[in-house]
């Protein structure tokens, strides 16, 4: 199929929910979107939620929250932590298998400490990390020297084996559960086709997709931790342009060949030109490359770059109008004195700022809960 960039642009931003058409819940949105990623990162607000409130007027983190707690979605590894719906559950069970295989030997090296928080857990319901008292530090993920408390980090490892889940939040903090007091049992049982369902389900969370994705498929290699090597990437996408499932698609002015499901069409229509901050892993830039080039964006989140190698900020956001990417803002949620405060506000060639872009920075500012907003250099 041929296809001109501003007609699949058009089309990510409708599948994506980004045109202002959504209507409906905070469950309607993460079934539609299939996955939310999850970030603890706080400066503005937590990722999930800046998702869903790009997408649903009057959105609030409480409406996510009470999701999770009424057993509608669940949290584990598709495009990194995401929040997914229920239903869901099954098709990630050999990704949790491959875990727990792949984890073995971190447990082993926790050694009583596992069975303990299992009992606990068993015995008192759901816990959060600080409920767990212990002297014993370890390694965690993000620690270079022993600092993390051997049960949090041996939450963080039965939940990434599926032997634990995260069953309620409150703001950043977690209580963890056993799988069997919160997955209904229909929904605990194998599928002879989750790879493939999987698979599936991250073809219509991307929409639009190609080889260069090392989560291609949400899928699991032996040995492997979240990464697909590329010859495996082409191959499965070989496979589904021979089934019918998948087409090629040739895009105007792009040398890279994408794919899209073979039963969709591009043809939505304009989607508005309303004005919207996506957050750093929003699922329109969870691929790079594919933001070069249908975009011409170059995005790189900066939160983990030295202060003095950052060109854009900390917590930089690509701003979107209509279907195009006009600038980024690097914005601050200062709590205590209810501000937003604007480190920086970069617009791309040929974008003026306007009327309509300042109102829409103090609108978000309004649903973040601020009072005023504040450049930085004021």
């Amino acid at each position: 199929m041929k296809a001109t960039r501003e007609a699949v642009r058009a089309y990510l931003i409708d599948r994506l929910a980004l045109n202002g058409r959504v209507a409906g819940s905070a469950g309607d949105v993460v079934r539609r979107l299939e996955a939310v990623q999850l970030d603890p990162v706080a400066t503005v607000e937590r990722n999930q939620h800046l998702v869903l409130g790009a997408r649903l007027p009057g959105y609030q983190p409480a409406d996510l929250e009470a999701l999770l707690a009424s057993g509608q979605v669940f949290e584990y590894l598709a495009n990194a932590m995401c929040v997914m719906p229920m239903d869901d559950y099954p098709l990630f069970e050999p990704v949790r298998r491959h875990y727990r295989s792949l984890l073995q030997p971190a447990l082993d090296r926790l050694g009583p400490i596992v069975p303990h928080v299992l009992d606990r857990l068993e015995r008192e319901g759901p816990l959060p990390a600080r409920a767990f008292e212990t002297e014993q530090r370890v390694a965690g993920y993000w620690d270079r020297e022993a600092t993390s408390k051997a049960t949090s980090h041996a939450l963080n490892v039965l939940l990434d084996a599926g032997v634990t889940m995260v069953t309620r939040r409150n703001g950043a903090e977690r209580h963890f559960d056993l799988p069997e007091r919160v997955v209904p049992p229909t929904l605990r049982q194998s599928l002879d086709d989750a790879d493939d369902q999987r698979f599936d389900k991250y073809l219509r969370a991307l929409r639009i997709v190609d080889a260069s994705d090392p989560r291609l498929g949400w899928m699991h290699i032996p040995g492997e931790r979240g990464t697909v090597p590329i010859a495996v990437r082409r191959l499965a996408l070989e496979r589904r342009v021979a089934s019918g499932q998948l087409e090629p698609l040739e895009i105007e002015g792009v040398k890279r060949t994408y794919y899209m499901l073979t039963d969709e069409r591009l043809d939505v229509g304009a989607g508005g030109s309303a004005v919207r901050f996506l957050p750093p892993l929003d699922n329109l830039l969870w691929s790079r490359q594919r933001l070069r080039d249908l975009f011409d964006f170059d995005y790189t989140w900066e939160v983990y770059t030295p202060a003095h190698r950052r060109r854009f900020g900390h917590y930089t956001m690509p701003i979107l109008k209509g279907d195009r990417l006009i600038g980024r803002i690097d914005p601050r949620m200062d709590r205590r004195s209810g501000t937003l405060i604007v480190n920086l506000l970069h617009l791309e060639k040929g974008v003026r700022r306007s009327k309509a872009l300042d109102t829409a920075i103090e609108a978000f500012a309004r649903r973040l809960g601020a009072r005023e907003v504040r450049s930085a250099s004021a």
